[in-house]
């Protein structure tokens, strides 16, 4: 009897390639002193005629703080992303990452100019509801979905009561932007 040979499957290209970016972009943080941090992978006020501006209204989500902040949000974005990224396709799926990062980094812009915003996690709650959206296309939305979404909005709505580190605008945001690509990319038919 011949044993069946075991291959790693690259499941999912964008989540897979998300993470390594995030993971490459804390690497280049450690090896230029927080150089690219600053001024590639997080957003905060800054003038309009700076290029990097731009890179970082959508490059601050694969920035982090450090490898506890990153092992954070990828260890969320591996186990909800693959299934995401087979309900919606890859293309879509990059093209609503890429609307959460854009509106999350202009709602901290306008809500939170003095600060510095990165990390994953707008994009994480964008792809915990973007799955809720998703089932709700064919009349069926899981409970435990509705309990996951009802106990993360509401424990960002009272961590806007206090003052921490944390970014809960940018929680709330993704999870409207997840709403909001899953009801257009189910009204367009995937």
């Amino acid at each position: 009897m011949r044993k069946a040979k075991l291959v790693i499957q690259f499941d999912s290209p964008v989540i897979l390639s998300f993470t390594a970016l995030s993971l490459l972009a804390l690497v280049l943080d450690w090896l230029t002193g927080g150089w690219t941090t600053t001024h590639l992978f997080s957003i905060y006020r800054g003038s309009l005629r700076d290029p990097l501006f731009y890179v970082r209204l959508f490059g601050h989500v694969l920035g982090h703080s450090g490898f506890s902040h990153l092992i954070g949000n990828l260890s969320m974005l591996l186990v909800i992303g693959p299934a995401c990224e087979k309900q919606v396709g890859a293309r879509n799926l990059v093209l609503a990452m890429a609307v959460t990062a854009l509106v999350s980094g202009l709602f901290h812009l306008i809500l939170s100019p003095g600060t510095m915003l990165l990390g994953a996690s707008g994009v994480v709650y964008m792809l915990i509801f973007l799955s809720a959206a998703g089932n709700a296309s064919r009349g069926e939305i899981p409970l435990t979905l509705i309990l996951v979404g009802v106990l993360y909005i509401g424990r960002e709505l009272y961590g806007l009561l206090r003052l921490d580190d944390v970014s809960q605008l940018t929680h709330i945001v993704g999870a409207f932007c997840g709403v909001f690509c899953g009801r257009m990319l189910l009204r367009r038919g995937n």
